[in-house]
């Protein structure tokens, strides 16, 4: 196994992060003309929340994902890096 000597909680910090660093870059990206590509992506999850109600509390789950080109450019630099350390 090529990461067996490597911590896998890295490798997951690493990519979540790329996603992160990623959509931020492709949302700030999307208000400049030549570099708008970035922002290109799709929206999946639930559109609208669930929500279960026990009269004494009330617990309402929504998860939503926005993948953009940006954030599949910072996952790949992210592994490219994590497989150089």
């Amino acid at each position: 196994m090529a990461f067996k000597d490597k911590n896998i909680w890295i490798l997951i910090l690493f990519i979540l992060s790329g996603i992160v660093v990623g959509g931020l870059l492709g949302e700030l990206a999307s208000h400049v003309d030549f570099l708008s590509w970035l922002a290109y992506g799709q929206e999946f999850g639930l559109s609208s929340p669930v929500e279960l109600n026990l009269s004494v509390i009330r617990l309402t789950f929504g998860l939503i994902f926005k993948i953009n080109i940006a954030s599949i450019i910072g996952i790949v630099l992210a592994i490219f890096i994590y497989k150089k350390i």
